[in-house]
């Protein structure tokens, strides 16, 4: 029985219009490319992530979990199973005698969740101002930008784990390194974060975001689809400098492009496929390995995600 048939007949109590059946990857990754998912469905709330995911493993269905797809990578044959989009949105804040904390849902997203707290007087956030994730996302790649990670400024995250059951977890159980937590080999689906910021001043913090906003527009081939910074800075070297030493820049396969502004960007400069992606991105790593004896990494396999 195919998976629309079988999701119609159970009970899952979910509005029709947050389900989609094969549903092209392409409209919900930053990189725009990859073959249909046999279901997309989007979460609103705790309740409908415990039903799915329960009526995944009840009925053995693979599921997905995205947030806004910006690091994610999807095979050109698709996902065969369930794709489930976070889009659980809260914001509370509130304050204590030292610090500003902000309760935010996993399917917040960051750049929007800056600037209401521009508006708010709130500051220690300005860095991660450009980053195009998900909260969730964000905290299970450790995202960050300009010095400043996720991991300093979570205190807490809410979890559905594997038992479907709802777990705190503080940020020393996170697991956090560079461009990478415990989400990474657990299953567990973030929900909700507290983080722990500061009392600001508006027009210093906005002047502080438009700096690192315009920095990004400057470096960075924002007018391009992709997945963002494409490599991992290596423990000696930079990365895209290798490459650029390489006289990749600019080098194609397809659709797919290492930036001709920032070597460490993959971009999908007309209608990629995901094997351009994947086939430029093993041409780059074998040509840095050949002339300077380097292996160079993907932003965390975790989040370069390839779903067959």
């Amino acid at each position: 029985m195919k998976i629309k048939q079988i999701i119609e007949n159970s009970k899952i109590n979910i509005d029709k219009n947050q389900i989609r059946y094969d549903e092209p990857m392409k409209k919900h990754t930053s990189f725009k490319v990859g073959g249909n998912a046999d279901a997309f469905i989007t979460i609103k709330n705790i309740d409908e992530l415990k039903q799915i995911n329960e009526f995944a493993k009840t009925n053995k269905i693979p599921l997905y979990v995205i947030g806004n797809g910006s690091n994610l990578l999807v095979r050109d044959k698709g996902i065969r199973g369930i794709v489930v989009k976070i889009d659980i949105q809260k914001l509370q804040i509130s304050e204590n005698d030292k610090n500003i904390i902000i309760t935010i849902g996993a399917g917040n997203k960051v750049s929007e969740l800056a600037y209401r707290l521009q508006k708010a007087n709130v500051t220690g956030f300005e860095e991660l101002a450009g980053i195009p994730g998900t909260i969730g996302g964000a905290i299970r790649m450790n995202a960050g930008a300009y010095g400043k990670e996720f991991k300093d400024i979570v205190k807490k995250v809410t979890v559905l784990n594997e038992d479907s059951n709802i777990q705190e977890l503080k940020n020393a159980e996170l697991g956090f390194t560079y461009r990478n937590s415990i989400f990474s080999v657990n299953k567990s689906i973030v929900i909700e974060a507290e983080l722990v910021l500061q009392k600001g001043n508006m027009e210093e913090i906005k002047e502080k975001m438009n700096e690192y906003l315009n920095s990004r527009k400057e470096k960075q081939p924002l007018e391009y689809p992709s997945a963002g910074s494409t490599f991992k800075r290596g423990e000696d070297f930079i990365t895209a400098q290798l490459i650029d030493e390489c006289g990749l820049k600019g080098y194609t396969v397809g659709g797919a492009q290492v930036s001709e502004k920032h070597a460490g960007f993959v971009v999908n400069i007309g209608n990629a496929t995901a094997k351009d992606v994947i086939e430029l991105t093993e041409y780059v790593k074998k040509k840095v390995y050949e002339k300077f004896n380097k292996k160079i990494e993907f932003q965390g396999l975790q989040t370069l995600e390839i779903t067959l």
